[in-house]
């Protein structure tokens, strides 16, 4: 990609509707995301269209859609600087993903992650696309759509989400081909030094694990939560190792560096593990605190999100309305 200048640069984030905000959310991808707001253009959406693959029922998509916007919302997203949206409130995404649809191919949609894995469960079953539903199978159409509707020039992105990222620049590559050289091909911005955060068993945070810690838990509640992370049999006095430690990693991505090394000195010592998960607890709880209390504010109000998203709904509108227009020009869709 040449060199864009930083008002020009467009940054685009995605959040799936599909569960409640945790502190994995949080250290992986909000925090990230909202700090790229003064580097270009930012983008951000809330993917309700996409949710609608693996969750059905509408009453917890419209509570994931405010509990995710009042997080971000809480967490620092300036929508005076960033366009902020609900997917679902842009028609021209999904008019655009059934362009892209016509000049996708098969064979590339075949060997997208998501949809190989569910094939290869289906090894022993009689038909290999049992379960499978078109809106999963076409899931990278959409999100392609998402990205090259606003000519977004970086997605930051997971290392597993990189494929996403890749075939929507092949997808756009063979729109160009065809038609005409219009849409911009997106970059993956991937965050090398991006924590990924353990949780409460020591696998990656996940909805999926169900070992998540609620981002704007209740102070007590974090604390029981945190109680429950198993630890070795080390007694307190004996020297601790904090390399590998799910609390001292959990610890390091809320803390500065004096205080990691203040606590790193502490398991040297031979801290005990009541102490380091009291410690961790008040942590992430004083860290979380402002946000929290902007947080409670917003979801008890939740017109005020409504409206926020709707004006960012018709900013972004009018962007995508005008780059539809060229690309139905484009395939000779407009007089």
């Amino acid at each position: 990609m040449s060199e864009i200048k930083k008002s020009e640069l467009r940054i685009l984030t995605g959040i799936t509707s599909s569960g409640t905000p945790h502190i994995g959310n949080y250290i992986g991808a909000i925090k990230p995301a909202i700090e790229s707001q003064n580097l270009g253009q930012a983008i951000y959406f809330i993917a309700d269209l996409h949710s609608l693959v693996k969750l059905w029922d509408p009453v917890l998509r419209k509570k994931y859609v405010l509990e995710i916007a009042a997080t971000w919302l809480a967490l620092g997203l300036d929508i005076n600087k960033a366009l902020f949206y609900k997917q679902s409130d842009i028609p021209e995404i999904s008019e655009l993903a059934w362009i892209l649809m016509t000049v996708a191919s098969k064979g590339l949609l075949n060997r997208a992650h998501a949809y190989k894995s569910l094939v290869a469960e289906n090894l022993n079953n009689s038909d290999p696309d049992h379960g499978i539903t078109m809106g999963l199978f076409n899931y990278p159409v959409l999100m392609a759509a998402d990205i090259l509707i606003f000519n977004a020039h970086q997605v930051p992105v997971g290392k597993d989400q990189i494929q996403h990222i890749e075939i929507a620049r092949d997808i756009g590559a063979r729109f160009n081909y065809l038609y005409k050289d219009i849409l911009v091909l997106p970059e993956a911005k991937i965050d090398q030094e991006l924590m990924v955060l353990p949780g409460l068993d020591g696998r990656k945070m996940s909805k999926s694990y169900d070992n998540t810690i609620p981002l704007f838990e209740e102070p007590g509640k974090i604390q029981k939560l945190i109680n429950k992370i198993k630890t070795n049999s080390q007694a307190p006095h004996e020297p601790k190792e904090s390399k590998d430690c799910v609390l001292f990693n959990m610890y390091k991505a809320f803390a500065n560096p004096q205080e990691i090394k203040n606590l790193e000195n502490l398991y040297l010592k031979g801290i005990g593990w009541g102490e380091v998960k009291k410690i961790l607890a008040e942590k992430i709880s004083l860290d979380l605190k402002e946000p929290r209390e902007k947080y409670l504010e917003l979801i008890s109000n939740p017109k005020i999100i409504e409206d926020y998203l709707k004006q960012g709904a018709e900013r972004a509108r009018k962007i995508a309305r005008d780059n539809l227009n060229q690309i139905k020009e484009a395939c000779g869709l407009l007089n």
